[in-house]
C-alpha cells in the first residue's frame, strides 16, 4: 500500500511540473492580450510562407461597461499565435469590422465615461491592435443608429458606409471571415 501512495505522489509531482511548465503567453505583437498555448508538432503544419488575412465580424458586447470584449482580444489571439509559429508579422494582415452591441467599444473614455461612467476597457487593446497595423473599421449604421459620432471614436478607427459593406469588401480583398 505504501509503494502505491509513493507511486502516486510521484506522478502526482510529475504531472504538476508538466501542466505548470505550460502557460499561455501573450506576444510578440500585442503583449499583455491575446495569450496562446504553444503547440508543439501540430499534425496539421502552419504554412509560414503564406499571407494570413482574417476578418473579424465583431458585433456582440459584454452588458457590463467595464469588461474587456473578448471578442476583440480574439486578433491580438490570432496574431500573437501566428507570429509565435514562425509567421512573420507583415504576413499577418487583420481586420476587425465593428457594429451592433460592440460599437460602444471603439469610443474614447471620455466619450465612453460619459454614457456609463467608466473608462473603456478596451481602449488599450483597441490602441495597441491599430499600432500593430490592424484595421478597425467601424459600421456607418452604427454610429447613427446608435449616436457614437466620428468625434468619440478613438483615433484611428474607420467609418465605412455600413458593416455588411467592409465585409463583402474585406472578402474581395480575400480576407477570410471569422466569425465567434
Amino acid at each position: 500500500m505504501e509503494k502505491i501512495y509513493v507511486l502516486l505522489l510521484l506522478y502526482g509531482f510529475i504531472f504538476q511540473a508538466n501542466v505548470s511548465a505550460q502557460s499561455k503567453e501573450s506576444g510578440p505583437i500585442i503583449q499583455g492580450y491575446g495569450k496562446v498555448w504553444e503547440i508543439e508538432n501540430p499534425d496539421y503544419k502552419v504554412d509560414t510562407s503564406k499571407e494570413y488575412k482574417a476578418v473579424f465580424d465583431i458585433m456582440n458586447s459584454p452588458e457590463l461597461p467595464e469588461t474587456l470584449n473578448q471578442s476583440i482580444e480574439t486578433a491580438a489571439r490570432f496574431l500573437n499565435m501566428h507570429a509565435q509559429s514562425g509567421i512573420p508579422e507583415a504576413q499577418l494582415k487583420v481586420a476587425l469590422v465593428v457594429h451592433n452591441k460592440a460599437s460602444k467599444d471603439v469610443i474614447t473614455n471620455t466619450a465612453y465615461q460619459k454614457r456609463y461612467g467608466a473608462d473603456n476597457p478596451n481602449q488599450k487593446l483597441i490602441r495597441e491592435l491599430l499600432d500593430a497595423g490592424v484595421q478597425i473599421i467601424f459600421c456607418g449604421q452604427s454610429s447613427k443608429s446608435r449616436d457614437f459620432p466620428r468625434e468619440d471614436l478613438i483615433d484611428g478607427v474607420q467609418i465605412s458606409l455600413s458593416a455588411m459593406t467592409a465585409l463583402i469588401q474585406l472578402q474581395d480583398e480575400n480576407y477570410r471571415l471569422i466569425k465567434f
